[in-house]
């Protein structure tokens, strides 16, 4: 079952499948992909997190319901009190597993959070990376028109050389310790008309 196939699933069989993949050591890993997979991924942690709204809201009820039993019971002396008594265990060993599910999606919840994070860094990234090939095709369109008015002898009004002036302006971090590099440089040494070489790892020298 791919993320496709998950997609279109209705809410109850995609409930039932996160709560069945919910616990690593009972997860399905090629299906726990699928759920977290950046299509799927805000629907996953809605309906998990409805889940956990429900779980919780039916161990407050029952804790409540108990308490008023109680009141119930011990307001009729030692016969109440022995009914009381007598349905603890159960109640005790429903709580019990109650919370153990209500814990075990808390820590799904939790993990769906660090993927959610993860994702949202990558598309930071790749926001990034689409914007430094933004700002290499304006500076070599910046630096073809400078080049053309030097070639043609043409006088340069104002505004051109307040154009030209942006590529020593205007830098980009380079580097593992992000240094500002003006545009100018950057086209010197790291980019070109075809495609932008690697800042981190600049191309070696041929051999002779």
């Amino acid at each position: 079952m791919d993320a496709r196939d998950i997609a279109d699933l209705e809410d109850k069989e995609y409930e039932e499948l996160i709560v069945a993949n919910a616990h690593p050591p009972a997860r399905r890993p090629e299906v726990w992909a699928a759920l977290t997979h950046p299509d799927n991924l805000g629907r996953t942690y809605d309906i998990i997190t409805n889940v956990h709204q429900r779980t919780g809201n039916v161990l407050r009820k029952r804790k409540a319901e108990r308490d008023l039993f109680q009141a119930q019971c011990f307001a009729r002396g030692e016969e109440g009190k022995r009914e009381w008594f007598a349905t603890r265990a159960e109640y005790e060993s429903w709580r019990k597993r109650a919370a153990n599910f209500h814990q075990m999606i808390q820590r799904a919840i939790s993990e769906l959070g660090k993927v959610q994070r993860s994702v949202n860094r990558s598309a930071n990234h790749r926001v990034a990376q689409e914007q430094r090939e933004t700002l290499r095709r304006l500076a070599l369109a910046v630096h073809r028109h400078q080049a053309a008015h030097a070639t043609e002898g043409a006088a340069a009004a104002p505004i051109d050389h307040e154009l030209w002036r942006m590529l020593d302006a205007l830098t980009v971090p380079v580097g593992a310790e992000q240094e500002q590099v003006p545009l100018r440089t950057m086209l010197d040494i790291y980019w070109s008309e075809a495609r932008p070489a690697e800042a981190l790892n600049p191309p070696l020298s041929p051999r002779p």
